[in-house]
């Protein structure tokens, strides 16, 4: 992978959590590229130099110097972005937005003439385990070349139309949480059995590590790999019950449907209050 000779510089405005592993991950991707970031605390500036970014707290010089911007401060905060930095300096530039709900034509109204895409990531780009979905109205196949050399840092690339993209955000956005919570409910199933956590903790992660290459090697439904394991009278049949009897699986169902809804409501806010932010 290679970004192309006009991208020599990439800025990042908010390297805090996901803004920071992103910085790691086009590091070690591309390291003759040049990365600035900005935050508004010391240990996020500190953070992102550690990382091999140049930092600084001004947000238009590091717009201005870049030729490729990551957007990746707090929604509500962006209305203050574009007051600092202005609506023409993006001008001819490529511009990723990973910040939650703002929609690509209020991007493209806010940011003047500027190649506008809008990502969704996770945590797991830490990692370069990332699964990151990529929607665009732009049709600039060249641009959009360059955004998923740069993503497929991070992992794999997704693109997609952008109703998709608060699904998203429910299922792969905040899935790292919802999958942590899962382990953490077996490992201590295993405690309460009689097993020390510490083993517990890596039996699961292996058995979840395993069963997600084999669902992708083989490209079956999970209910043939689950109907493989069950056995007439054994013990994955008796777990299953009772997984059956507590409504497991529905209570997964809702909990992204749940997180959708949520991402939907907070995205129309959030739209509804940058355009009147900025008199849009």
């Amino acid at each position: 992978m290679s970004l192309s000779r006009d991208v020599r510089t990439i800025a990042v405005i908010g390297a805090g959590k996901i803004g920071s592993a992103i910085i790691k991950a086009i590091k070690e991707c591309y390291p003759d590229i040049k990365l600035i970031a900005t935050g508004r605390r010391d240990i996020t500036l500190e953070n992102a130099k550690s990382l091999g970014a140049d930092t600084t707290r001004n947000n238009k010089e590091a717009v201005t110097k870049a030729d490729l911007i990551i957007l990746s401060v707090k929604p509500h905060h962006f209305p203050v972005i574009i007051r600092e930095v202005g609506r023409d300096v993006w001008n001819g530039k490529k511009i990723v937005s990973v910040m939650a709900g703002i929609k690509l034509r209020t991007l493209e109204t806010v940011l003047t003439n500027a190649k506008v895409f809008r990502a969704m990531t996770n945590i797991n780009a830490s990692v370069k385990k990332a699964s990151t979905a990529i929607s665009t109205l732009n049709n600039d196949t060249y641009a959009k070349e360059v955004i998923g050399d740069m993503f497929k840092c991070l992992g794999t690339v997704y693109w997609v139309p952008e109703e998709y993209i608060d699904i998203w955000t429910a299922l792969a956005g905040s899935g790292p949480a919802f999958i942590s919570e899962i382990i953490d409910a077996l490992v201590l199933g295993a405690v309460a059995s009689g097993m020390p956590r510490d083993i517990a903790y890596k039996a699961i992660l292996d058995v979840l590590e395993g069963t997600a290459i084999l669902l992708k090697n083989r490209d079956v439904h999970p209910a043939e790999v689950r109907d493989e394991v069950t056995t007439p009278g054994g013990t994955t049949i008796r777990g299953l019950a009772v997984m059956e009897s507590r409504g497991i699986k529905s209570a997964l169902i809702e909990t992204i449907e749940a997180a959708y809804k949520r991402s939907f409501e907070i995205g129309n806010d959030i739209d509804l209050y940058i355009k009147k932010e900025l008199n849009l």
